[in-house]
């Protein structure tokens, strides 16, 4: 009868040694799932800013400009920039460029072609201009 009492006790302190390490486990899993949810958002809860973070485009078979400016080449993906850009007179286009692509100063542009920057901000300016003019009417005509 002592064996049978040992093998039950044995049995009861099994059970409950197990029924501890999945409670322990079930907690740890709860404790997980908390500290992941304090760290981690939803898809669904993301702005459209976040989510066109998100990914990326691969630019393989998208036409693509190249322009020649003092030597670099400056590219334009955008198919309906590119040939507005195209219609301006090279200088004009250059400047353009410069400071929009390769973000130099007016002053900066004047000195690698040889103006003076208010020239260089006129002609800018008029470029600009002649852009905005190009792209409306591209625009109202599709």
């Amino acid at each position: 009868m002592n064996f049978k009492l040992h093998a039950e006790n044995k049995q009861h302190a099994f059970d409950s040694f197990c029924k501890t390490v999945l409670r322990n486990d079930v907690r740890d899993y709860y404790d997980q799932v908390k500290r992941s949810r304090g760290k981690e958002i939803s898809f669904s809860e993301l702005s459209t800013h976040e989510l066109d973070q998100l990914y990326t485009t691969d630019k393989y078979f998208a036409t693509e400009q190249t322009f020649d400016v003092l030597g670099r080449n400056i590219i334009v993906y955008d198919e309906t920039i590119a040939s507005a850009l195209r219609t301006l007179p090279e200088q004009n286009r250059d400047i353009i460029l410069l400071y929009y692509f390769l973000e130099l100063s007016d002053g900066e542009i004047g000195r690698k072609l040889s103006m003076i920057r208010s020239t260089v901000q006129y002609k800018r300016a008029s470029a600009l201009q002649q852009l905005k003019k190009i792209m409306e009417e591209k625009v109202t005509n599709e």
